[in-house]
């Protein structure tokens, strides 16, 4: 039984499931939610993905159902828990089912894009956490498959992706259906003002947990920047997915096709690789990230669909092959390395018209992206080339941080020689530890 969780409150059962999974000392979030969420009380949550949160809200729940001994009538969870996308909601389903497996609870997960005749069959068996997406949850109360009436336990997760992807809708029809006397749990790594009224209609005098970063915290990433023309990224992509130190990847791209291009050519250059983005079919894509947690493949080509709530550990490196629209969007990318305490590399491609684009990441994290200012050769090894001239808004003297080079001694290991590329590798995107 680990004794850190057990400290918590947590009974037994829990205490050693979490000891087979590994875990000895609890994350800030799960420090402050659990005994609060464990005396009953309301919790609001302000924490980014990655910070332990599906666990400071599974486990008080477990527990607390536990303690109560009642069963749920078909048809009718006791606790249900609301996720922005499929992906999140089959992995806070599998946690349940982790850290609940000494407990003869019954957890489902529903979610669109496959047929519902599987979960409809599964919620009539009854079932006492009903883990959701907005849409499909709507279309089962519609259909009268699922009646929220007992529902003890309610959780929102991610309020703001949910902001986002547009389900504030959903979102009110949902909880005007939920029982008055209930308890509820709030996460969000922002509070817009419409996540903060959200919370006022749903929690009553909740304590509050903010773990959230007072400013974008990437520091555990060794972040770079290799400037390119678009026709070139495709084979320095090739080239760099080769290299022995990348040892699982996720590459993004902006565009649902673009993916899919990449995903194809890596594929035919013999570089394992599967894809994930919106126009997947369910199925497809749980296939996909299930060969990539399995190691079956070795890069997953994603859209910014896969840039919050993908938690896969051991991803070694974050490539970016197109810059996000959205700053924010950049940070979501590369917390999906460095996870739990390690080190991570983020490679981001710039291509002429992104320079805007990386200026806004710039400012947003506080600080400038190594330049790489180099790249592989088809032929004859990797060499180096200087950083474009002339970007608006980065000129500097001699001696300073222009982007050209961002120190005037040449030797610096920043701008040539064997600083940037090395003779078979890129010695600083195969390094690791922050910059």
């Amino acid at each position: 039984m680990d004794q850190f969780f057990h400290e918590l409150g947590l009974s037994e059962p829990l205490c050693r499931a979490i000891a087979q999974e590994g875990y000895e000392h609890p994350t800030p979030i799960q420090a402050q939610t659990i005994p609060a969420a464990l005396a009953g009380k309301d919790c609001l949550g302000i924490a980014q993905t990655g910070t332990g949160k599906t666990a400071a809200f599974s486990l008080p729940i477990l527990d607390r159902l536990k303690l109560a001994g009642k069963k749920a009538a078909p048809g009718r969870p006791l606790a249900l828990v609301l996720a922005p996308t499929r992906e999140l909601a089959i992995q806070i389903g599998d946690s349940f089912k982790t850290y609940g497996r000494h407990l003869p609870m019954r957890c489902a997960c529903i979610f669109g894009g496959v047929s519902q005749v599987a979960q409809v069959a599964q919620l009539r068996r009854g079932v006492d956490i009903l883990v959701a997406t907005p849409g499909r949850l709507l279309d089962l109360i519609n259909q009268r498959h699922v009646s929220l009436g007992d529902l003890q336990y309610f959780v929102l997760d991610e309020a703001d992706r949910m902001l986002d992807m547009g389900f504030l809708p959903d979102l009110k029809r949902i909880i005007a259906t939920l029982p008055k006397v209930r308890q509820s749990l709030f996460f969000s790594a922002t509070m817009p003002p419409v996540i903060v009224e959200l919370t006022h209609q749903l929690l009553d005098s909740p304590v509050v947990v903010n773990v959230a970063p007072k400013q974008v915290s990437v520091q555990k990433i060794d972040q770079q920047v290799l400037f390119l023309d678009r026709g070139e990224r495709q084979d320095i992509l090739r080239q760099l997915l080769s290299l022995e130190e990348v040892e699982r990847a996720i590459v993004f791209t902006r565009t649902k096709r673009g993916a899919s291009v990449v995903g194809d050519k890596l594929t035919r250059a013999g570089i394992t690789a599967a894809v994930i983005h919106g126009n997947k079919s369910q199925s497809a894509r749980q296939q996909a990230l299930e060969a990539f947690r399995q190691k079956r493949v070795r890069v997953l080509v994603a859209t910014d669909i896969a840039a919050r709530g993908l938690d896969v550990d051991g991803i070694s490196h974050v490539i970016n092959f197109d810059l996000p629209n959205e700053p924010e969007s950049y940070v979501h990318r590369i917390g999906r390395t460095a996870r739990a305490g390690a080190a991570g590399i983020a490679l981001s491609f710039c291509t002429p018209d992104e320079y805007d684009s990386l200026d806004a990441i710039e400012r947003l994290i506080g600080r400038s992206i190594t330049s790489l200012n180099a790249r592989p050769a088809a032929a004859s090894g990797l060499v180096t080339r200087a950083a474009p001239a002339g970007r608006s808004g980065r000129g500097a003297p001699a001696g300073g941080r222009g982007r050209s080079g961002r120190s005037g001694n040449s030797g610096s290991g920043r701008t040539g020689g064997s600083g940037g590329f090395g003779s078979k590798k890129p010695r600083r995107f195969a390094g690791s530890g922050a910059s």
